[in-house]
């Protein structure tokens, strides 16, 4: 019977190795799964686990007692719907919430939850904007939060501040706050029990510490739009730049508190609008890099391990990508061309992907032995390189997938 606590330190050192760039044991496998889990299994929906996340350990159970990958996802991936309903969210949708079927993954809803003019707004207040403004655009229950008003309580100031929780509007706010925040409580401790099982059962470290976004995207996916934020690079730069100044500020220091003291250094940074098709190389120099590098560089610099989850293709982008401390950040990429990402990084950061999609959901097995393979020799040579599929996986053939975790087994011992 194997030692869970030397299969988990194993498996650990052996990321760190990659990460390190040494040459580990055997290349990692840290493949970032989304509804693949739960077709595997086979036993409940994505409606049922959403409104019963505890039914998630069923799934990951069976995924992790077959497939014994070097990390792995707790069932963060799966909000819970009963918070979600209760606070109203309006950008999101679900298998029993705007969608019939009950075994898709949800949507996100990209709406302007900043409007234009409200730049100035954001960037002398952010913290009053988004209690007045974002949250009651955001979720449809929390609407009393824009009568709530705490600045001006100097003195007896205070008696006009509190007067506004008289309001029936803002009294069902805040119940609704406290309803909504001991359903995320429960879940986050559920969360919690389910990392403490996945060492005790599985001797699987648990993928991330916290999740992050580049300045950018966080304004551009979830306030301003995507539409609207193209648009406010050419209209409004110094706003859209001071207003990335700001968010920089807070999330660079809201990461690393959040991260601490947790059983893993990984932090997730999910790449969306910096892509070579999407803007221009003025712009991502200009509005999107420099905010991002230091984002990383004092995350890392903190002694936690940025993990970029770059979505796309950065074939223009690698040389910028050398610009944060060696030897301290994974570069997770999509349709990068590898061969160039291992030229530009190889030793300086580990590399990680890039399983694509298309053959794992439809190609022959053989294809993805091959291209396994391939990555292997491409891009393990001299350490830093973890195998990973190229995006998030939902449908796929269970014969792939094996496959997938078999060359890496096998073809990738040191």
């Amino acid at each position: 019977m194997e030692n869970m606590q030397e299969l988990y330190d194993s498996r650990l050192k052996r990321v760190s190795d990659a990460v390190q760039l040494t040459e580990p044991d055997r290349i990692p496998i840290v493949p970032v799964f989304q509804a693949y889990p739960v077709y595997f299994a086979k036993k409940w929906t994505i409606q049922d686990i959403m409104y019963d996340y505890r039914k998630a350990s069923d799934i990951y159970d069976a995924f992790y007692s077959y497939y014994k990958p070097d990390m792995g996802w707790d069932p963060i991936l799966f909000y819970p719907a009963n918070y979600m309903e209760k606070s109203g969210i309006t950008w999101f949708k679900w298998p029993g919430n705007k969608i019939k079927e009950s075994n898709i993954m949800y949507q996100f809803i990209e709406e302007e939850y900043m409007k234009e003019d409200e730049y100035e707004e954001a960037i002398h207040d952010i913290t009053k904007f988004m209690m007045n403004k974002w949250i009651p655009r955001s979720f449809s229950n929390l609407s009393g939060l824009a009568k709530v008003d705490f600045r001006n309580s100097m003195w007896f100031g205070h008696m006009g501040a509190f007067a506004a929780f008289s309001d029936p509007e803002v009294i069902k706010t805040f119940e609704t706050l406290a309803e909504t925040g001991k359903m995320l409580l429960d879940w986050f401790i559920y969360l919690g029990e389910y990392q403490a099982h996945m060492k005790e059962k599985f001797g699987m470290p648990p993928l991330y510490a916290g999740f992050a976004y580049a300045p950018f995207d966080m304004i551009g996916d979830s306030m301003r739009g995507t539409r609207e934020i193209l648009v406010d690079m050419m209209d409004r730069p110094d706003e859209l730049l001071a207003l990335i100044d700001v968010v920089t500020k807070f999330a660079i220091k809201d990461t690393i508190a959040g991260c601490k003291g947790k059983a893993v250094p990984y932090v997730w940074f999910w790449l969306h609008k910096g892509v070579d098709v999407f803007m221009s190389d003025e712009h991502f120099k200009k509005f999107y890099w420099p905010s991002l590098r230091q984002y990383l560089t004092e995350v890392a610099e903190a002694g936690l391990t940025p993990v970029v989850y770059v979505e796309g293709a950065y074939n223009s982008r690698l040389e910028y990508l050398t610009e944060v401390p060696a030897k301290k950040v994974i570069y997770n990429f999509e349709y990068t061309d590898m061969a160039a990402a291992k030229k530009v990084l190889g030793g300086h950061s580990c590399i990680m992907g890039n399983v694509p999609i298309v053959p794992l959901s439809y190609g022959k097995k053989q294809e993805v032995v091959d291209y396994c393979k391939w990555l292997i020799d491409t891009c393990a040579q001299g350490g830093g390189f973890i195998m990973d599929t190229s995006t998030m996986v939902d449908n796929a053939k269970e014969e792939n997938i094996d496959a997938m975790f078999e060359t890496t087994f096998s073809y990738g011992v040191r």
